[in-house]
């Protein structure tokens, strides 16, 4: 049993938001840090692991930890119809998950089948990374879009100091180039150059989500996994995206 709260239901929405963007199921673990979920999507190319602590809600009472199977594309319909001012209280009853949402005259419940996950992933990807990126969210969007006017795919190299984009398709090509410090840079640690090239639709999903005004942490490795992080508030989100190998 567990009774949970949080006085800005749209702060909840915005999280179940950025995990539905990457899977449309999964399984919530919620213990008494909090609550977790990791989860591969179906093309097994990409990976999510998101993590709200417990201090993020005004209540979190449970009796023993527990798993909680949902339909993420039920869930995300049912929190974006969220009235401003709303509060949310979830519970679980009878094998469903009770999502309770209170205005300042009004309540209404939802009540939403549990299901049976198949697939639960426990551990993230062990990659020693050779380079960190810290970047501003908003301008990193804008260059996500820049290139996908050009190809379905990007490539990042970092390198001490510097950060470049590019990408090529039919129609042209795309190069940018960003020093430390700028606008869009904040800092750049690399140890040695990584290269790396991924695929556009992923990562647009995976930053769409990024409050605007905070900064995203991009790990990279020469032809590894990218490791994309950003926080909504105090839930920690953390994506993995393998890179695209041309046959």
């Amino acid at each position: 049993m567990f009774e949970i709260k949080i006085d800005n239901a749209k702060y909840w929405r915005d999280c179940v938001g950025a995990i539905v963007s990457l899977v449309d199921e999964g399984l919530f673990l919620i213990s008494k840090e909090g609550i977790g979920l990791k989860a591969m999507d179906p093309s097994s190319i990409s990976m999510i692991s998101f993590f709200m602590p417990n201090k993020a809600f005004s209540k979190f009472t449970i009796e023993k930890n527990t798993s909680v199977g949902i339909n993420l594309d039920n869930l995300n319909k049912i929190l974006s119809r969220t009235r401003d001012g709303e509060t949310l209280v979830m519970k679980d009853l009878d094998n469903k998950l009770s999502l309770e949402f209170i205005g300042q005259t009004s309540r209404r419940r939802y009540k939403l089948q549990l299901i049976d996950v198949k697939k639960s992933v426990e551990k993230e990807p062990n990659v020693e990374f050779d380079a960190k990126v810290e970047i501003n969210g908003e301008p990193f969007k804008d260059i996500i879009k820049d290139a996908s006017l050009i190809s379905s795919y990007i490539s990042f190299k970092a390198a001490k100091g510097q950060f470049s984009v590019s990408a090529r398709g039919d129609s042209g090509e795309l190069e940018e180039l960003h020093d430390e410090d700028g606008n869009i840079m904040k800092k750049v640690d690399a140890s040695k150059t990584a290269e790396s090239t991924f695929n556009l639709e992923f990562l647009e999903n995976m930053v769409k989500s990024c409050p605007q005004g905070n900064s995203m942490s991009i790990a990279l490795k020469t032809n590894e996994p990218l490791r994309l992080e950003y926080n909504i508030g105090d839930a920690s989100i953390t994506y993995y995206l393998a890179p695209y190998m041309e046959e």
